[in-house]
């Protein structure tokens, strides 16, 4: 219903004379002009607000709850690394097997080991890859390039643990849901020539930013087996 328009009534206006008269009336008897009006008291000063910090804010880091890749864990690997707690590994069962190479293979790598985020509260895996001899970045970029909608890759050395490494940030877009998301991955070098690759992906960009801090542990905490 549309609101009704309220007209305020317009008051008499009081006649001019009047008002003088009144005016005039008020300064009679007192010998005084008008009284002054009392000064008004001066407005506080502002406090000032404290000053903004510049600094950058702290990425989230995951406390080690266990490792992976060492003799008695869950997968053999020529590296072990830290794992942040509740992130369930797993052994792949028979990964060499042509009928799941779809699933088991990209591009030179084939996958060993996933770790499961869900019991620690995410959508994703932390997946460690092997391949065989060749050099880390060549390795790496090839693994990039055979995942279906990747795009946008960027590489740089860097470090897993004291080892050097290179890691790389890339999107991958389905263009069956039309989304796009982050995933990560990092190479490294064996002893004897081949490379592991570990990497994380994530149900969307959200979920991968919430994992990344299993992801840098496992980076940071790499050594030989």
């Amino acid at each position: 219903m549309p609101e009704r328009s309220v007209t305020r009534a317009t008051r008499t206006a009081v006649p001019v004379a009047l008002l003088a008269a009144g005016l005039l009336l008020s300064g009679c008897g007192t010998g005084q002009g008008p009284a002054a009006a009392p000064a008004k008291p001066s407005a506080p000063a502002k406090a000032a607000e404290p000053a903004k910090s510049t600094a950058p804010a702290k990425e989230a880091t995951a406390a080690p709850a266990g490792s992976l890749g060492g003799p008695g864990t869950a997968c053999a690997l020529p590296f072990s690394f830290s794992l942040a707690e509740d992130w369930q590994p797993k052994a792949i069962e028979n990964p060499e097997d042509p009928e799941f190479a779809a699933l088991t293979r990209q591009g030179p790598a084939t996958v060993r080991c996933e770790v499961d985020a869900k019991p620690a509260g995410h959508i994703g895996y932390l997946r460690v890859w092997t391949a065989p001899k060749g050099l880390a970045r060549p390795t790496l970029e090839a693994f990039v390039t055979a995942e279906k909608g990747s795009r946008k890759a960027v590489y740089a050395d860097t470090k897993a643990g004291s080892l050097p490494a290179v890691q790389v940030v890339y999107e991958v877009h389905s263009e069956l849901m039309d989304e796009t998301k982050t995933e990560r991955a990092f190479a490294v070098e064996t002893a004897d020539g081949k490379v592991v690759i570990v990497h994380l992906g994530g149900l969307d960009t959200e979920e991968h930013q919430a994992m990344r801090p299993a992801y840098e542990l496992a980076r940071s905490t790499l050594t030989a087996s």
